[in-house]
């Protein structure tokens, strides 16, 4: 059986690769959601960051700024994305899912912010909304949604 070490030896997708998943991977979610209400809905604009985050992390996993220790980190959180096991497992709650993998991602990347100048990170998000107003808003401790979940206690212990 494969470990992470192994994973992360490989090398990343080509960049049109990257490009497919990302516009499947938001086209997905943006369908799933036009069909739900209630909490969901109202936890879906963080559901909506996953490919933007995924975009994200891929594209500093290149960028020959980011130490090796950091690209761990990156390259772990690149990993969370496709665990097919996690705290809310995509095949058996579909695209909301992916909210513990945004929540995952965004610890990390608030890591690399507080390690590198922002414009490092910054470059490399492709989002419509900034990204200092994303991170803040998935990770302000009085967001009630991201809180609740296991992934956001899980974060919530390490930025402590």
């Amino acid at each position: 059986m494969a470990n992470a070490n192994d994973y992360l030896k490989k090398p990343l997708p080509s960049e049109a690769e990257q490009q497919d998943f990302y516009k499947k991977l938001r086209s997905k979610i943006e369908g799933w959601l036009d069909k739900r209400s209630g909490f969901v809905s109202k936890i879906g604009k963080y559901v909506l960051f996953a490919p933007d985050l995924f975009h994200l992390l891929t594209r500093l996993m290149l960028d020959s700024r980011i130490d090796a220790k950091s690209k761990g980190a990156v390259g772990a959180g690149i990993l969370y994305f496709f665990a097919p096991m996690d705290f809310l497992p995509e095949i058996l709650v579909g695209p909301g899912g992916f909210l513990d993998d945004v929540v995952v991602a965004v610890f990390i990347i608030n890591t690399l912010l507080n390690k590198f100048p922002i414009e490092v990170i910054e470059e490399h998000w492709a989002g419509d909304v900034e990204l200092l107003s994303v991170v803040r808003g998935i990770t302000h401790s009085g967001n009630k949604y991201v809180s609740k979940l296991p992934a956001g206690r899980l974060v919530k212990r390490f930025m402590n």
